[in-house]
Formats: C-alpha cells, structure tokens, sequence
C-alpha cells in the first residue's frame, strides 16, 4: 500500500498569474504596437477629419478653412451618390457569394476521404495569390481578344466588353473579387466543421434524417461565432481590400466604369489633386464602416451563441 502510494506520480502545481513588479512593464510590451497603431490610424484619422475642413493646395502651400462646404459638395453630388449605390450593391454580392461560395467548398471538403489534402490545396491556393496580380488575372480571363470568358459569353451571343461596358466591368469586378475572398472563408468555415464533436454530429443524424435540415438545425448554430466573424471580415474586405483589383480593372479604361467609395477617394485625392474632398469622402466612409459594425455588433451578435 505505502509503495503503491510512493510509486503515484506527483500532482504539478497550479500555475501562478503573471505579476509584474515593475508598473512600466506592461506598457513597454504594448508600446511597439500601441505605436503602429497611432502612427498608421490614428495619426492619418485626426489628419483626414482636420483636412476635410479645408481647401488645400496639393503642393502644400496653402489651406483655406470652408467648414462642411466639402461634406456638402460630396453627398449632395449626383455622381457620389450613384457610386455610393454601386458601392452597397458590389458590397453584398461580394459578401454574399464569398461566405456562401466558401460555406459550400468547407462543407464539401469536410466529407472528403480520397484525396483530401489535393483537393483543400486546390482551394486555398488562390489566397496566397496577391489583389492586383489577382485583378490582371481577372483582365486576362476577360480580355476582348484572348479571354475565355468573352469567347463563352460569346457563344451566347452575348459581346461582352470589360472596361467598356458599365455592367459587364461590374460583373467582372464582383466575380475577381468573390474568387479571391473565398479560400479565406473556407480555410475559417473549414476548421469551425472540423471542430465540431463527433458526438453532436452522430446525435443530429439521429435526430434528423434530412441532410439540409440537420445542417441547419444542428450544425450551421455551432458555427454562427466563425460566420459572424467573417461577415465583418468580408465587409471590410469589399470595402477596402478590393482597391487594388478596381485599380487594375480599371485604370486607364474609359470613365464610364463602375467604381467604389474607396476607389473615388484614390481619383480625387491623387489624380485630382482634391485633398480637402477627398479626405471628406474618407470620412464619411469611416463613419459608414463604423454605423455597419456597430449594428452587427449590437443586432447580429445577439443571435451568435458561443461555447
């Protein structure tokens, strides 16, 4: 009995929280960051707000204070507006098929045996690809002479023009863009399936026979945290992340093409040389950006249950 109690491993201690003798110690841990966070946020934000106010020369010699006059000039113009419609439009389909696009492929890939690792390599592969080498990859594929995707619209006897067309440059836009946001929703919807226990799968089949209701009723709740998280990702990405595939399709095609907000800022702030408009117009977008988390936070994260 004594040797049987000897022979018992020894119980490891509980671990002690972290104590700091030093006050300053914890802040110097969080100085390198708190710095690339003022220096590349907040810094430009008080600068954008302080030179929305103004007229200013684009060589900097000069400012002239004109109050809201630039926030004026910026919604009440017919042609903000329009982009600003594009913009909410090319920000839905973008989210929508990337989160959708992305469910789908994790679903599928989740119940592959054979050839498992293929075909998620298959998949991810596109994230690693760069926006604007992404975007030339997109002006290939549409190309008036050498893009298949022209030849196939063709033999429908549809003449697609990318980057004359107003629509048919949207369509291309939204499609580069939905095909390079999905491998980044798969990668997290896929590893939110695999986390899901074995027990709750093998209990929901009891439960429901049905393959769609099952995944509705027992599956799709456990990953509305992974969902909720991608869907401020993919707001954020068709927002802002989309610029450098815009700027491809785009730049130096006729000016009938569909932008985004974020795209006119670009045009008015450096090829027009509007600093005061367009840092205005950078305003208002943050705002934008700001009322949208705020809703999902205080609306849609209500309906997310974690753990």
């Amino acid at each position: 009995m004594i040797r049987r109690w000897l022979s018992r491993p020894a119980r490891a201690a509980p671990a002690k929280p972290v104590q700091f003798d030093q006050p300053l110690l914890p802040w110097l841990f969080l100085a390198p960051q708190l710095a690339v966070i003022f220096v590349f946020f907040y810094w430009p934000s008080v600068q954008a707000i302080t030179s929305s106010f103004y007229i200013e020369d684009p060589f900097g010699f000069g400012a002239t204070f004109v109050g809201l006059d630039n926030y004026k000039d910026a919604l009440g113009s017919a042609e903000y507006q329009r982009i600003a419609g594009f913009t909410a439009l090319f920000t839905v389909l973008v989210t929508g098929f990337s989160l959708g696009l992305g469910l789908l492929f994790a679903v599928k890939a989740d119940k592959v045996i054979r050839g498992r690792t293929a075909y998620r390599t298959a998949l991810i592969a596109v994230y690693a690809i760069a926006p604007p080498v992404a975007g030339l990859m997109g002006m290939m594929l549409f190309d008036q002479h050498i893009g298949p995707f022209v030849q196939l619209a063709a033999w429908f006897g549809y003449d697609m023009k990318v980057g004359i067309n107003y629509w048919d440059t949207a369509f291309a836009m939204i499609l580069v863009s939905v095909w390079k946001q999905v491998p980044y929703n798969f990668i997290f919807f896929l590893s939110g399936l695999q986390g899901i226990p074995a027990s709750v799968r093998e209990a929901s089949v009891i439960d429901c026979r049905n393959g769609f209701t099952r995944f509705r009723t027992a599956i799709l709740p456990l990953l509305a945290p992974t969902a909720f998280f991608l869907l401020i990702i993919n707001i954020t990405y068709a927002l802002f992340d989309t610029f450098a595939v815009i700027d491809v399709m785009v730049k130096d095609k006729p000016a009938n093409n569909p932008l985004t907000l974020v795209y006119k800022v670009y045009n008015d702030g450096f090829r027009g040389n509007d600093i005061g408009g367009s840092a205005a117009q950078s305003v208002i977008l943050m705002v934008i950006v700001l009322v949208l988390t705020l809703i999902q936070f205080r609306w849609l994260e209500r309906r997310v249950h974690y753990g």
